[in-house]
């Protein structure tokens, strides 16, 4: 049998009419008041527990149920952004279910977007594994077929096929420094050491690369001295990725320049360049891995595309982060803080 809120008000109004009509012959009250009195109070019973039953509990409980229909069929979306009534009795119930399917649908958002994540990575590794290894393929086949007999043409293809070699090792290497970093199994060593010194360490190993391309590499000042607590290691291989994007994007006879801003309790280092600079829309993503701005181009300048990537997992292990400012035409500016200590 359902029940509606008037049928409910009309046998509880008439309960309590004759409650009443029961109550008052008992006082010896004359029939004529009697049932005026009945009257009385069974119109104002209804009229009260109509309102009660269905603009209080009913509607409410209808909004629940339909609430929990959506919830089966996982269309939380829908409930997420609704709020109670004010008067609402079940109010918490509720409560409940909008807090419950706000948080059911963020965890749902988020696992789609682990799974375009996923997609992503899957699809670039693909991608960033296949080309050197068919290059690499392509000039040992050459080879194979004849080409092997010309001096001068095996050594050349050889060159070209370690060369694609070298850079799958690269990609092999940074990808699993990556996913160690990420997973806990490279733990950060941390220790005091002079931040100048090593980032003067780190330019005297990419003055080479940079002299080919004859780009002036520049210490702020090499005599100053800068202590701080981190993982030297580590900290090494975000100065060297920064410094070599520089060196990579900054055109021939350019400056890529580390210098320092020495705070009471931080020291900012800063990578400037005056290279090609980045787009606005980019600088939002360039730390996602094998996020390329101008794909073709960038991988002729070589790299793996995940060296940005490292160096924010790197930092994030350090509890600070990596920051970008950029113009287009006029170079980039990398930065990132450390802790500043006393020398031990």
């Amino acid at each position: 049998m359902v029940y509606s809120a008037r049928s409910m008000a009309l046998l509880l109004a008439v309960f309590i009419a004759l409650v009443t009509v029961l109550f008052l012959s008992l006082i010896e009250v004359g029939m004529t008041a009697l049932l005026v009195a009945g009257l009385i109070c069974f119109a104002a019973s209804y009229l009260l527990i109509y309102v009660v039953m269905e603009f209080l509990i009913f509607r409410e409980i209808n909004k629940i149920h339909k609430m929990l229909a959506k919830v089966r069929k996982q269309e939380l979306s829908d409930i997420a952004g609704q709020k109670s009534g004010a008067l609402n009795p079940l109010r918490n119930i509720n409560d409940e279910i909008i807090a419950f399917a706000a948080l059911k649908q963020k965890e749902i958002d988020e696992l789609k977007k682990l799974e375009q994540f996923r997609k992503d990575f899957v699809a670039n590794v693909s991608h960033e594994l296949k080309t050197p290894i068919f290059a690499a393929q392509g000039f040992i086949h050459t080879l194979l077929d004849g080409a092997m007999n010309d001096k001068q043409v095996r050594e050349k293809f050889l060159k070209k096929a370690a060369k694609n070699l070298d850079g799958l090792d690269m990609l092999v290497q940074d990808l699993l420094t990556l996913s160690q970093i990420e997973t806990g199994d490279i733990k950060m060593k941390f220790e005091t050491f002079d931040l100048v010194a090593l980032c003067a360490e780190v330019l005297e190993q990419l003055e080479g690369r940079a002299r080919k391309k004859d780009i002036r590499l520049r210490l702020g000042d090499p005599r100053q001295k800068l202590f701080v607590h981190a993982d030297p290691l580590r900290i090494s291989q975000v100065v060297t990725n920064l410094v070599s994007n520089a060196v990579n994007y900054t055109p021939e006879g350019g400056e890529v320049t580390v210098s320092f801003d020495m705070g009471k309790k931080q020291v900012t280092t800063f990578v400037r360049d005056n290279g090609e600079g980045i787009p606005a829309e980019h600088l939002s993503r360039i730390f996602e891995r094998f996020y390329r701005v101008d794909k073709s181009r960038s991988r002729e300048k070589g790299g793996t595309g995940l060296g940005l990537a490292i160096v924010k997992h790197i930092l994030e292990g350090h509890n600070t982060r990596a920051e970008v400012e950029s113009t287009v035409g006029m170079g980039s500016v990398f930065s990132f803080r450390l802790q500043r200590v006393k020398p031990e």
